[in-house]
């Protein structure tokens, strides 16, 4: 098998599309969430990479760049640590998509430190919308890795039509 063809069509799927469409409608809830469209962008950015999900990682970087992200800031994200381009807000947010994604490779998850920032800056709404929003990234990129999903294709606005259409 050619491993750049995609393994399966989920939205080919009955048992997959049923479910692909209340995974959508618990994304609107994150969407429409307090935390900063930047955040849920950068978040769901930094969690695609460290999966290695190209199919996430292009829909994430078309969706910051339309809505006003800056390509300084998207080429720094894998390197967010070693920048001066977020803000101690955007860190905590980042840093939580790391240890909230490699939960296997960290026995402890996420470090305390990391919640106590996490915790300075987002009021319990934003902080749960991040929270979940850690988790639904993941789960979809699991989606996406393997049926080998690939990016390249996707344009902004996509994930919102695809959605109103339901």
């Amino acid at each position: 098998m050619d491993t750049t063809d995609t393994r399966f069509n989920l939205f080919e799927n009955e048992i997959a599309a049923r479910w692909a469409k209340r995974f959508a409608g618990a994304a609107l809830v994150l969407h429409d969430a307090s935390l900063p469209k930047s955040v849920q962008e950068l978040v769901s950015l930094r969690a695609s990479q460290i999966n290695g999900c190209g199919h996430c990682v292009d829909m994430h970087v078309k969706e910051a760049v339309a809505a006003g992200e800056s390509a300084d800031r998207l080429h720094l994200v894998a390197v967010w640590r070693e920048t001066t381009v977020f803000t101690e807000a955007e860190r905590a947010a980042l840093a939580l998509a790391e240890e909230g994604t490699r939960l296997a490779d960290a026995h402890e998850g996420v470090s305390d430190e990391t919640w106590a920032q996490v915790r300075k800056h987002y009021d319990d709404d934003q902080t749960a919308a991040l929270v979940c929003l850690v988790a639904m990234i993941n789960a979809a990129n699991r989606l996406a890795v393997i049926t080998h999903q690939k990016g390249g294709s996707y344009k902004a606005g996509m994930f919102a039509e695809a959605v109103a259409q339901q």
